[in-house]
């Protein structure tokens, strides 16, 4: 398992949304966030996974300062809201029902066939437990054998998953894919439920065992 934190501090691979458009009260650490996408975040471009290489030197070279690894997980964490607006009008030209309609066994199939057409690579779902769902990434764009883990993909998902559960969703690499170049694995939950694995993780519980019992 890898994650780059401090001791006693929140890991550098989990993601938390954030507010992009409005002012976070305080107490309000995790406020829900579904600002209205604009038509022009409905544009795409395709880039080259060297950029991603390019992104994760750069990061890197960036570290200690925690900003850089933030500001790249907080793009993800956009783009994946803005990607799932994409997903609704993909559902449509694929013939499929609406996002709101869409039934849970077609999901799985669709959300991998999704990203597997705009390049990423391919996604597996397995629920872990009742409360935290793993996505296995295989020949992801973003994965490599180096350090860094995948920055832009643990916010891209929180931003994608997050609107599709009309709640936010915090997302945690646990598995990146130092020994399988890439793989990789993240786990999805509440916030509140991933803080519990992650603090279960620190005293040594296995991320599985931990899930389950969550």
């Amino acid at each position: 398992m890898r994650t780059s934190c401090a001791d006693g501090a929140r890991p550098a691979s989990i993601v938390t949304p954030r507010a992009l458009d409005v002012t976070a009260v305080p107490g309000e650490r995790h406020r829900v966030m579904s600002p209205a996408v604009a038509p022009e975040a409905l544009r795409a471009v395709s880039l080259p996974v060297a950029f991603l290489r390019a992104l994760r030197v750069a990061t890197d070279a960036a570290a200690p300062a925690p900003l850089a690894a933030d500001a790249v997980r907080d793009a993800g964490f956009a783009a994946g809201d803005a990607l799932f607006a994409q997903f609704a009008d993909w559902l449509i030209d694929q013939g499929e029902a609406g996002v709101d309609d869409l039934a849970d066994a077609r999901f799985p199939l669709l959300f991998e066939a999704f990203f597997h057409h705009l390049g990423w690579g391919r996604l597996e779902l397995a629920p872990l437990s009742d409360a935290v769902m793993a996505v296995d990434a295989y020949d992801w764009a973003e994965a490599s054998d180096g350090p860094g883990g995948c920055l832009l993909t643990t916010g891209l998902l929180s931003g994608f998953l997050g609107r599709l559960a009309e709640a936010p969703l915090a997302v945690l690499e646990v598995d990146a894919g130092a020994e399988n170049a890439g793989r990789s694995r993240f786990l999805v939950a509440s916030v509140e439920v991933l803080d519990y694995v992650w603090d279960a993780m620190g005293r040594g519980i296995p991320y599985e065992r931990a899930a389950f019992s969550a």
